[in-house]
């Protein structure tokens, strides 16, 4: 059994460019097929519109799995995505949403299948959804025996039918009537919206390439391409079949039509053309019903692999090495929704579970983009971060409410099964997602932790890991630098620590914080990367006559095992790399923002500009600091360690007294004694600006920890420090642990 998944998890990138292209547009050609004349009933000639706008409404989570994709190329997709960025218990539900939206949508396939078969064997007296249960059966046992070579034949069938549906675009468009499409938006703007939601299925497979990553080369490159390129070319197709079908065929034929397409090639074509057109039909249904099969059916099989769903969905076929247990309940689901559903609520179930899951994809990005977790490294960028994940997710909602009542109460029904089996199989899973560790825990922290430290395999793995960091911890050392792999340049903040160090101790940490479904062990020892930093620490221990050493750690957990380092004795700095960000908000906090809150030592946020050397220090210093003292100490020492002077900057409003401007004098000149500081006293209204023109002068500008005061900065942790963010030079940010705060 090992032997056979460990075989299905080495998988080979073996699909280019065109090869992933044609699997997205596979995914999505059936539904030109069946859904235009139902969705024609809703809202009219404007159904071309109505695809056109659900294809917006998608564009959102396109490119949310295109960037989700690039950090995370591994087989699995959107159930992956969740799973890691909501934990197990979503994923757990997540797992069950996509199994069930890719099985209703082969179901949907397998009926619109039967409508066009009974054309071309014209029969009448069987009904199409025992057709559809036949042909399912034989699907199954294509997928139990693992059928080779299907990727050549889904290529061929995309060719095939996107060549006849350009061929009745040719014929159809220069036809019709005028006046079939004079009913634009027959109900309103309701019916409208309402289409739009029923036919968001449409586009389901446009992101199912992020699902087989895994297999694809250069995936940084190709998923994002593929995707795009596929939306872009299967809206084309739908906008323009449907308004070539609308103008030549009278909406009053088309309320019932599950075969459209067939329908459109018997007005504008002979017969033969029209059965022609409907054997692609068969061939493209078929096609998609069974790629469906094979990617539905292995969702409950990797989540039996996770521990969320029970063992025996791990079984695989002795000969032919496919999830058998999976298949068959896979198909069986299929069967009762194909018996007991008709078309039409068929499809609406698939696009509302789709809409969820896209919502949820959305919501990864900015889970993982305002948490700033360690791994997340997308090559690829969504643009226009926030707003389009932010519309991506309200849209997705307004959608929702337009299908209807049935939809939500299945969508709770399954949310609920999720719950119940998270609990009683996935619990013991040592794993947890993103949220679990960022989201604040007074909000919503209930639904997103993971609780495994109730678990005991979860306390050992805790427990182990302190004993690890404590070895690895040079405990002479009275400064610590973890590098976190983001640092623009790490001799700078060595050397900055040095700065802060008044004994000749100090470490230096490279810390690779990786998901819990990953081994830390393949970070860990002599890589290339920690090879260099080695060097680098040694060759300026040695040109600074310090005592420093290097240690490679990797985690699961990034900002515990900062929180373990700094309740070392003796540490009394830490010294971190810094992009100008390290708030909490209400909702979400990232690791910086966590560390301001809960490590027990001073630490230091460096943020680097590029300077080559410091020789002109600025501080800028709030006259009513609570540490006061501290800075202005610690700013001694490093200019001490620089073999320089600094200035020392007091910006205050416009209207401050000069009675407030000299106690602030005085108050400064009392605290340079002995030095050859120099004090400025400004006052401005535009300290933002100040800032930014006078640190051009400047080599390195220390400041304090700023108060925070934006409406978004308290919600969600997204702010920057704005004299971090306008400042000419290098930044360094003070932190300082009071003993009433430790």
């Amino acid at each position: 059994m090992q032997e056979n998944t460990n075989h299905l998890k080495k998988l080979k990138r073996k699909l280019n460019l065109s090869s992933i292209i044609a699997i997205s547009i596979a995914g999505m050609l059936g539904g030109i097929f069946v859904l235009p004349g139902i969705a024609a009933a809703k809202t009219g000639s404007s159904v071309w519109l109505a695809f056109l706008l659900a294809a917006i409404c998608i564009l959102p989570a396109v490119l949310s799995k295109s960037e989700l994709a690039t950090a995370m190329p591994k087989s699995g997709g959107a159930y992956i995505y969740i799973e890691r960025a909501f934990g197990p218990l979503f994923g757990t539900i997540a797992g069950l949403g996509l199994w069930l939206s890719l099985l209703l949508k082969s179901a949907f396939c397998l009926v619109g299948f039967g409508a066009y078969l009974l054309v071309i064997t014209k029969t009448d007296y069987l009904p199409i959804e025992h057709l559809a249960i036949i042909f399912l059966f034989l699907i199954m046992i294509l997928n139990i025996l693992g059928v080779k070579k299907v990727g050549k034949v889904q290529l061929f069938v995309v060719i095939v039918s996107i060549l006849s549906l350009f061929s009745l675009l040719i014929l159809g468009l220069p036809e019709g009537k005028k006046e079939n499409i004079n009913q634009f938006i027959k109900f309103g703007n309701e019916g409208l919206i309402t289409t739009i939601a029923f036919v968001y299925i449409a586009y389901a497979g446009v992101t199912k390439v992020a699902a087989i990553a895994g297999e694809v080369k250069n995936p940084n490159k190709n998923l994002p391409l593929s995707m795009i390129f596929s939306l872009v070319l299967i809206t084309i197709i739908y906008t323009t079949i449907s308004y070539v079908l609308l103008k030549n065929v009278d909406l009053k034929y088309l309320q019932n039509d599950y075969k459209p397409i067939y329908t459109l090639s018997t007005t504008i074509g002979s017969e033969w053309f029209s059965i022609t057109i409907a054997l692609v039909g068969v061939l493209t249904l078929i096609s998609m019903a069974n790629s469906g099969v094979l990617a539905s059916s292995r969702f409950p099989f990797a989540m039996a692999n996770d521990k969320l769903l029970p063992q025996a969905f791990t079984k695989v076929h002795r000969r032919y090495l496919t999830p058998i247990n999976t298949i068959f309940l896979t198909c069986f689901i299929m069967a009762l929704f194909i018996l007991f559903l008709d078309l039409e609520k068929i499809a609406k179930l698939a696009s509302a579970f789709k809409v969820c899951m896209f919502i949820a994809v959305n919501l990864c990005v900015i889970i993982l983009r305002e948490t700033s977790v360690q791994w997340y490294k997308p090559s690829y960028q969504s643009p226009m971060y926030p707003y389009i994940q932010i519309f991506g997710i309200i849209s997705g909602i307004i959608l929702l409410f337009y299908l209807g009542l049935m939809p939500f109460i299945v969508l709770l029904g399954v949310s609920i099964i999720g719950v119940i089996i998270y609990f009683i199989f996935g619990k013991k899973s040592s794993r947890s997602g993103v949220l679990s560790r960022y989201v604040q825990h007074s909000v919503f922290s209930f639904l997103f932790k993971n609780n495994t430290r109730l678990n005991n395999d979860s306390l050992i793995n805790e427990e182990k890991t302190t004993i690890q960091i404590h070895e690895s911890i040079n405990h002479e050392a009275e400064v610590i630098i973890p590098l976190l792999g983001e640092e623009v340049s790490p001799l700078d903040i060595i050397d900055i620590g040095t700065g802060l160090n008044s004994s000749n101790h100090l470490q230096v940490l490279n810390i690779t914080e990786v998901p819990d479904q990953t081994s830390t062990e393949i970070f860990e020892g002599e890589t290339p990367k920690n090879r260099a930093l080695y060097r680098l620490v040694k060759n300026h221990s040695e040109s600074n006559n310090t005592k420093s050493s290097f240690k490679a750690i990797a985690t699961h957990n990034l900002q515990e095992t900062i929180s373990v380092i700094s309740t070392i004795s003796k540490v009394k700095w830490l010294v971190l790399g810094w992009d100008g960000r390290s708030y909490n908000g209400i909702f979400f906090k990232n690791p910086l923002g966590w560390i301001l809150n809960h490590i027990n030592s001073n630490f230091a946020l460096y943020k680097c500009n590029g300077t080559q050397s410091i020789s002109k220090i600025l501080l800028s210093i709030r006259h009513d600091s609570l540490d006061y003292d501290e800075i202005i100490l610690t700013t001694k020492n490093i200019a001490k360690h620089f073999n320089t002077k600094f200035t020392m900057i007091h910006i205050v409003p416009n209207n401050s007294s000069e009675r407030m401007m000299e106690n602030i004098k005085n108050k400064s000149n009392n605290k340079l004694k002995e030095t050859e500081a120099e004090i400025l006293i400004v006052k401005t209204e535009t300290p933002l600006e100040y800032i930014s023109d006078i640190s051009a002068e400047y080599d390195l500008l220390i400041i304090g920890t700023p108060r925070k005061d934006s409406w978004k900065d308290v919600l969600f942790g997204t702010g920057k420090d704005l004299f971090a963010l306008h400042a000419n030079c290098s930044v360094l940010r003070l932190t300082f642990k009071h003993e009433s705060n430790k």
